[in-house]
């Protein structure tokens, strides 16, 4: 999968450490993935979930959340979000996602 863009898990990560390790591994996990639906992104990351047009990930044993859109024909995973579990509740990225 192409993924759009790293820099802001890098820019997350900066601001919250704890969070590199479990970014870095999703990163590599996806780079490497050929996913064509979110059953197979689910068999990766059983936590994936689907919200609106969005699929968003537990991060850090769900301490944080990455808002993601995946366009599976053409192979591109879109970094929308990266947000603590607290800005995650203020449900900030519901317009992004559609729902």
């Amino acid at each position: 999968m192409h993924i759009i863009t790293k820099k802001r898990l890098q820019e997350f990560w900066k601001k919250h450490p704890d969070s590199e390790t479990s970014l870095k591994s999703w990163y590599n996990i996806t780079k490497k993935a050929n996913w064509e639906n979110l059953a197979e992104t689910k068999a990766d990351f059983s936590h994936a979930d689907l919200v609106g047009v969005c699929t968003i990930f537990n991060i850090s044993g769900n301490k944080y959340r990455l808002i993601t859109k995946i366009y599976y024909p053409n192979k591109k995973v879109l970094i929308r979000f990266v947000l603590t579990h607290a800005e995650y509740n203020k449900k900030i990225y519901k317009n992004d996602c559609e729902c």
